[in-house]
């Protein structure tokens, strides 16, 4: 290989001080160490945080922009109306005999006709008393024999209708459990 030499210039003369000379000097190394390792840690704080966030929002967990929900209508308040043009029927489902004829006779002094209510026993028992009304307008009727007989939950329904006469006017009073007193026998 060929060999140049270049003539000597003022570079070539190390100076007899182990002092720095020119204008290139690199930074103090140890400073920039603790520099790129925080902001390495900043990165790796702010990459896991984004993956948590999106992983919720991808699984549900989190809704970005949920939609508003309608506030829940007050329910409005039903007038107790006794109203004896309404047929009744009361199913004793208590099972202790005899309590559909009590709360019949209840109804009779409180003059409803005896052919217009009818008495009758469940095959099971039921655990609230309820009166079932048919129609939304049959509410306070159903509200005002809740009252007469001492108290009951109502609930709108079809289902004690007479098969053959779709819009009748009948309530049905279903006699639950919590009418009966428990026996004193039984809690012993």
């Amino acid at each position: 290989m060929p060999r140049t030499t270049y003539p000597r210039d003022r570079f070539d003369d190390v100076p007899a001080s182990r002092d720095r000379v020119g204008a290139h000097r690199a930074e103090n190394p140890h400073m920039r160490g603790w520099i790129v390792f925080l902001w390495a840690a900043i990165a790796t704080i702010v990459l896991i945080a984004v993956g948590i966030f999106g992983t919720l929002v991808v699984s549900g967990r989190i809704v970005l922009f949920p939609t508003p929900t309608a506030s829940a209508a007050p329910t409005p308040t039903i007038t107790p109306v006794v109203d004896t043009s309404y047929t009744v029927l009361v199913i004793n489902a208590t099972g202790v005999d005899g309590q559909a004829t009590a709360v019949k006779d209840a109804l009779v002094q409180a003059k409803w006709s005896a052919d217009s209510v009818l008495a009758s026993d469940a095959g099971s028992t039921f655990p609230t008393t309820t009166v079932y009304y048919p129609l939304p307008e049959d509410a306070p009727a159903a509200a005002g024999v809740a009252k007469l007989i001492g108290g009951a939950k109502i609930a709108q329904s079809d289902k004690y209708q007479p098969a053959g006469d779709p819009e009748a006017q009948q309530l049905a009073i279903v006699l639950g459990t919590d009418r009966v007193a428990p026996s004193p026998t039984a809690t012993k």
